[in-house]
């Protein structure tokens, strides 16, 4: 990891995370459960190339925000989220309710940030266990009902 440019933690966010492809990739990691390289290159909604995709999956690996598979020859490498990619499901969360709020969108690419901004901290928390069980390893919390993957999931689907 290369040192920031200044001590100032906003710079230090936006140099590990703040270009718009790097947010992009974390998102269809977080939101879109794509774990490898052509998973990402073909449901990119907004057409990364592959060249790109290659470079921010790296400099994602170097800020520590993913993890790559050591993948034998001929195996494809997953990536996963590590912690400090998962404590920015609030930040997505707020991109997202302020993105419906003051930007033209669409109805299927919305909805679930508005599910996010509607279930609050609460759900992001319940989100971030899921995400730490899926990518981390750590026991899944009990709860009743489908999980909040399964609800984006699902609300996305049955919009048109």
């Amino acid at each position: 990891m290369e040192p920031a440019r200044s001590g100032c933690p906003v710079n230090a966010a936006v140099e590990a995370f703040g270009d718009s492809w790097s947010l992009l990739v974390l998102r269809d990691v977080m939101f879109g459960d794509r774990r490898y390289f052509r998973e990402l290159l073909a449901g990119s909604e907004e057409g990364i190339a592959s060249n790109v995709l290659a470079d921010r999956l790296k400099r994602l690996v170097g800020a520590g925000l993913l993890t790559r598979e050591d993948a034998g020859p001929g195996r494809r490498a997953a990536y996963s989220l590590t912690e400090a990619s998962i404590q920015l499901v609030p930040v997505f969360a707020q991109l997202g309710e302020w993105g419906v709020r003051h930007r033209p969108t669409t109805r299927r690419l919305r909805v679930r940030a508005e599910l996010l901004a509607a279930g609050g901290p609460e759900l992001w928390q319940e989100f971030m266990a899921e995400l730490r069980a899926a990518h981390l390893g750590e026991p899944l919390p009990h709860r009743e009902g489908p999980s909040v993957m399964r609800r984006l999931a699902q609300a996305q689907a049955a919009t048109p």
